[in-house]
């Protein structure tokens, strides 16, 4: 059974991890929900593309990548705050990894400062680890004032596919306790690798509140493109 009812709150986030993908971002005729700016990927040509990010009318997810979670060009901490920083004043939501937290939390309290949407984030590229280890993680964004838990997991198999699902099932999976108030947040699950496609489907028709593709070419295993998931997300919508 999906966790909660999908479609009033479910958001596309198209990703801008390149030069080419912020044309294409530019030139959309009809732009996903939000977009994902991976300052990881274009803080080499930050500077001369700055004009057109901040000129981006879609809002925007911001995150700048540890390189142990996927990130490019091997940024240290101080240079992924300094990006974020920079582009804090245009973002929706700052997406900080569950590891970086301490690093970069001044980020953290900026956003909360400013009033911008925290996503605390995971991503194994190697595994899912067990339902325990997820619920433990999960947990440990709540109580460290997340508004979406964000879970990418490897599903190359079919065990590591279904425990991302029992977790996500899981009613108490994004649990806190906030002073004396039990506190839910919403969760964002994908896949990637082999059964990378079929995670993101089963996810989003139990839920998933933010579904990431990408603008023209996948830069993992499992990803849609904008056009592909718009037509899966009908096909789910008619389930």
């Amino acid at each position: 059974m999906p966790r909660r009812s999908i479609y009033s709150t479910q958001k596309n986030v198209g990703v801008i991890f390149s030069q080419r993908d912020l044309h294409r971002a530019k030139t959309l005729r009809s732009p996903p929900d939000l977009f994902e700016l991976r300052l990881d990927a274009l803080a080499p040509v930050i500077d001369e593309i700055e004009s057109v990010l901040r000129s981006l009318k879609t809002p925007l997810i911001i995150t700048a990548r540890h390189p142990r979670e996927g990130g490019v060009n091997n940024l240290n901490a101080a240079r992924r705050a300094t990006l974020l920083e920079r582009f804090a004043d245009r973002a929706a939501y700052i997406d900080i990894e569950l590891r970086a937290l301490g690093e970069l939390a001044s980020v953290a309290r900026q956003a909360r400062r400013r009033r911008i949407g925290l996503i605390i984030s995971v991503h194994d590229f190697a595994n899912t680890p067990s339902v325990v280890q997820l619920r433990a993680k999960a947990s440990a964004a709540a109580s460290a004032g997340a508004d979406i838990f964000k879970i990418a997991t490897r599903t190359d198999t079919r065990q590591q596919l279904e425990r991302l699902l029992q977790f996500f099932d899981d009613p108490h999976a994004c649990r806190a306790v906030a002073g004396r108030r039990r506190v839910d947040l919403p969760i964002s699950a994908m896949g990637i690798g082999r059964l990378g496609r079929e995670a993101r489907i089963e996810l989003a028709a139990r839920g998933s509140v933010l579904n990431y593709v990408h603008l023209g070419r996948a830069q993992i295993a499992g990803q849609f493109s904008l056009t592909e998931w718009r037509k899966r997300r009908l096909h789910l919508q008619s389930r």
